[in-house]
């Protein structure tokens, strides 16, 4: 985003039985021979949009995280952890110096960044200085291109959202000729231009390409580009905010095709920012699905946990940030406190989570992404299923 709002950052610490002392990354208990013993506290993070347009899928993916933390603070003799918040509004300006002041806050880990855009821009920080993050939603495929040892992402990437929206379109909606839009953002541009070489790639057409300033509030030129290429499908790659705008205004232009987006597009808020009326059958990719559906034996004590602790049921990205932050917890339970010591734990496990084993590969990701659909029906976002069945493919 390039309008910035002043960023806000604090920690929030997470107290269960014993006050724990602030401002020390870990406090260590000497016995009378001067031995060191375990560290009895240390601090993680949370990197992401806690404030901005944007920021519902940053606010979910935290409250997954703060919920981790304090389960795992309640349980008898567990190393205490601490939950600092880096609030980077979804600015790739503003989190590189967020990623310093953890640094300089002596985090061992954090969750985050939330947006590729930001994680662009404060991963090499991170991984200069060694700290291990695991995004729970940064998807563009780049990310994982850089040789960064420190980094890991708890999803998958949009080389495998990209070409299932592009099937889902060209073989579901029978579509032949699409219009591909983006806000001409790191993730946006990179998820849409993976659409449009799938879709040439598969014999049909673009209709029409063109990016949308994000901070705009009137898309009345590529409405009418749009209109004009009469199309049979439209797939727009960003966010809620500015997709919802853009929906409306296609929908006000007698626009009535299938309208198909991503994962920073897939919340309820779509509906707020497009209305209701315009929002109704819009699709919305994402490498998440409905722990409210999952067949995990663990997901319904997690939903209503969330659920009490956010005041809101999960959201996308709530349990998968819940997963990143427990295979960090998993390796502080099993003594690894310092950065170091938690990413050689992460490059060995096989940690079973509530949306996915986390196992990392030496590029950090996770193997075997699927991607589920989800439709806006009757003012809510539904859950449609994994796209590969949906196409029957």
């Amino acid at each position: 985003m390039s309008k910035l709002i002043k960023p806000r950052y604090g920690a929030v610490l997470l107290v269960v039985g014993a006050v724990l002392a602030a401002g020390c990354s870990s406090s260590k208990k000497t016995s009378t021979t001067g031995t060191t013993t375990a560290p009895t506290s240390v601090k993680i993070g949370f990197i992401g949009a806690l404030t901005g347009p944007d920021a519902q899928l940053g606010i979910n993916e935290h409250e997954g995280e703060k919920l981790a933390i304090a389960q795992h603070n309640a349980k008898s003799g567990s190393t205490q952890v601490q939950l600092l918040d880096y609030d980077t509004t979804g600015s790739g300006t503003v989190s590189p110096q967020l990623a310093q002041k953890a640094i300089t806050d002596k985090v061992v880990a954090v969750v985050g960044p939330a947006f590729s855009g930001e994680s662009k821009t404060a991963d090499p920080i991170f991984e200069q200085a060694g700290i291990v993050n695991i995004t729970a939603s940064a998807t563009n495929p780049k990310l994982a291109d850089n040789g960064w040892k420190y980094w890991h992402r708890a999803v998958g990437n949009d080389n495998a959202q990209g070409p299932a929206a592009a099937n889902y379109i060209l073989k579901k909606l029978n579509a032949k000729n699409i219009a591909v839009i983006d806000d001409n953002e790191e993730y946006s541009l990179g998820i849409a231009d993976i659409v449009r070489s799938t879709i040439t790639a598969a014999g049909a057409k673009v209709a029409v390409t063109d990016h949308i300033d994000k901070n705009a509030q009137d898309y009345s030129a590529t409405v009418n580009k749009v209109k004009s290429a009469n199309p049979d499908a439209i797939f727009y790659g960003g966010y809620y905010s500015e997709g919802g705008r853009f929906l409306k205004q296609i929908r006000d232009a007698g626009i009535t095709v299938k309208f198909v987006s991503d994962d920073g597009a897939e919340d309820p808020k779509i509906i707020d920012s497009a209305g209701a009326a315009a929002a109704e059958g819009a699709l919305l990719t994402c490498p998440c699905g409905d722990i409210t559906k999952s067949t995990n034996s663990n997901a319904p004590s997690f939903v209503s946990a969330y659920t009490a602790s956010a005041k809101a049921a999960p959201g996308t990205y709530s349990a998968e940030a819940y997963d990143a932050t427990n295979v960090i917890l998993q390796a502080i339970d099993a003594g690894k406190t310092s950065s170091k010591d938690i990413n050689d734990f992460l490059s060995t496990v096989s940690y079973v989570g509530l949306t996915k084993t986390l196992k990392f590969d030496s590029k950090g990701e996770v193997a075997s992404p699927t991607v589920y659909m989800w439709e806006v029906k009757g003012g809510k976002v539904v859950f449609d299923g994994a796209v590969d069945q949906l196409i029957g493919g």
